[in-house]
């Protein structure tokens, strides 16, 4: 009978050893795991809720006029970014709190939609943190003009649901890290077999 040569990873030699799972490192078997991965995805759909309501209660009116956020763009797209995320969030910690074991296609639609969500998340509070500058400062150059000395309240608003939606940024972050984790330490690191061949070394010729 022929004898198999392994590898120290139970490969065997000759075949790559990337597509064997490691069972030793499956978090499924981990209850403190299970119950602190949705619990984390709740922070942010949270943070995405508050900057939301906080955003769509955004309209004054005085003696100059009326402003809302639905009259700026960038402001519309932050409320959609956020209610996406949060549904998002919000889905995703259901999925992660059922018990059954945490499949490769699983890993992999974690690892992809909390990379998407974040840089949504990301533009998404960028623009309307450039508006809100805009807001404030004004800018001759494109005639826009600063309305927050008119429209104090609507500025303050607008800001603080900035604020709450770069800590959802933030949360978003923390979740790919995770995410990026759990897919590729299901994976065996390459390994590296010595080599029979020895190395030639040409000659130096000195004149």
């Amino acid at each position: 009978m022929e004898k198999i040569e392994k590898g120290n990873n139970g490969a065997p030699i000759g075949q790559s050893p990337l597509p064997m799972l490691q069972g030793s490192r499956d978090e499924d078997d981990m209850p403190a795991v299970r119950t602190a991965e949705p619990l984390a995805r709740l922070v942010p759909m949270a943070l995405c809720v508050a900057a939301l309501v906080v955003m769509l209660k955004n309209s004054e009116t005085n003696d100059f006029g009326s402003l809302s956020y639905s009259d700026l763009g960038a402001f519309r797209y932050l409320v959609h970014a956020n209610g996406i995320c949060a549904g998002y969030s919000l889905l995703s910690a259901i999925i992660a709190a059922m018990p059954r074991r945490f499949t490769m296609s699983q890993a992999w639609t974690f690892f992809f939609l909390d990379q998407v969500l974040t840089y949504l998340i990301l533009a998404a509070g960028a623009v309307a943190a450039e508006v809100l500058y805009l807001e404030q400062k004004g800018d001759l150059a494109i005639t826009w003009s600063a309305a927050c000395g008119t429209f104090a309240g609507f500025c303050h608003k607008a800001t603080v649901s900035v604020i709450i939606t770069f800590v959802a940024v933030a949360c978003y972050a923390v979740l790919s890290l995770v995410s990026s984790y759990k897919l590729f330490s299901k994976y065996d690191a390459p390994v590296t077999y010595p080599t029979t061949k020895g190395i030639e070394i040409p000659a130096v010729f000195h004149i």
